[in-house]
Order: C-alpha cells, then structure tokens, then sequence
C-alpha cells in the first residue's frame, strides 16, 4: 500500500513517524492520533516489504510497528524491527501487540540500547500516554506495557537453580556477611571447599573476573533478588 503522509500541525522539527500496521482503521486513527500530538506521520503502511528502505527515506524518527503483518501474519513486525536496529540504530522503535509475547519482546531489548518499546494494542487508550511513549522511545529511553514487565519477570528463570544445596548453604552464609573460615565452621568443611563452592557460585552466576569482593557482592545480591 502506497505511503500516506499527514501533518495537521506543521512544526518546526516536529518528531517524524512511521506506522506500520495492516488494520486500516487502526492506521488511520494512529494517524489522527500522531497529528493531534504535533507528530509527523511520514508514512503509513500496511506491510513491511522493504522496511529499512521506506524508513531511512521518511528520514522517520520513530518507527511503529505491529508484531504480525502480511503475508504470514506471525512474527513480520518483529523480524522488521530487529532488521531496523540493524540497518538504523538511530530510529527509536515501538512496537504494538494485541498480546502479551515474552520472546519478542527479549528479543526486542536483547541489545539494551534503547530507544525501543513494546505496547498492548487494547491498553493503548490515552492521547497523552502514547505520545509520552514515543517521545520517550524517540529519547532513547524503553517503554514497556507492565503486563509485558510482568510476563517477562515470570518468564525469568531463578539464577540460583543450578547451584548445588551445599552451594545454596555457602551462599546464604555469605550472605549473612560470614567469612570462608566461619563458613567452613558452621557447614564443619575445609577452608578449601569452602573456595571451591565459591568459585562454582561464581562460574554459574556469569560472574567474571573483577576482585573477589566485588563478585561476592554482585553473588550475595542475586541471592537477595531471589528470594
């Protein structure tokens, strides 16, 4: 579909958008929506064939996109916005969906950058809220709906599954600030089993070398958030 371009309100270096959805109704009224905030749409389409090319040309600022677009109608927008944070770091990215999709949205903050966002369709109610949302996305900030925060935070596998129960004992000793020799005291080990559990807390939490206190520290905080 042909690219439309709307500005009720012609502002000075307004922010420019592009919209990406099939549901001509929804584009349409994003469209109305973008113009009462003093946004720029620069295009307006209902598919993402070549989506690096028609962004870079709308010189967009922020690119809206849905998860599921022709022709499969499955994971189109994701693909896209992932192909955009390749090609055109720059452009802030906000995607809309019509559920709460974990992996997409991983997949989506798997650079922390910023400058990314992913919303429910339904939720997306309020003029004020969405144009803070892409203002925000735009100043490279992330905007997350929080039912999508709340799967993603449910969906989070506990850093300490793998730990061993002595593993598990060693660290809640450390992080009830004990020393390795009251810890091999309390647990009635060696000094050097003690190290060695240590060491294996620190290898399965990815905790890499910088000083030993510091990764006690960053071992006794994962521990905490567990909890």
């Amino acid at each position: 579909m042909a690219a439309s371009t709307h500005s009720a309100r012609q502002v000075p270096d307004a922010l420019r958008v592009v919209l990406f959805e099939d549901s001509v109704l929804l584009r349409e009224g994003l469209v109305r929506l973008f113009d009462e905030a003093g946004y720029v749409t620069a295009g307006a389409w209902g598919d993402v064939e070549d989506v690096v090319g028609r962004v870079r040309q709308a010189h967009a600022d922020v690119a809206i996109l849905d998860v599921r677009l022709p022709p499969g109608f499955r994971d189109e927008g994701i693909k896209a916005a992932l192909a955009l944070r390749a090609a055109l770091p720059e452009v802030g990215i906000l995607v809309l969906s019509q559920y709460v999709e974990g992996v997409y949205a991983r997949e989506l903050l798997a650079g922390g950058e910023g400058g990314v966002g992913y919303l429910l369709k339904d939720r997306v109610t309020s003029l004020e809220e969405f144009s803070d949302a892409v203002r925000r996305v735009r100043e490279r900030g992330t905007v997350l709906d929080p039912l999508v925060v709340q799967g993603l935070l449910s969906a989070r596998p506990d850093p300490l599954s793998t730990l061993t129960p002595r593993e598990r004992d060693v660290l809640t000793l450390m992080a009830e600030g004990r020393s390795n020799a009251s810890i091999a005291e309390r647990l009635f080990i060696g000094v050097g089993a003690v190290e060695k559990n240590i060491s294996a807390i620190f290898a399965k939490l990815g905790l890499e070398e910088s000083g030993t206190e510091h990764r006690r520290v960053l071992a006794v905080l994962a521990f905490l958030q567990s909890a």
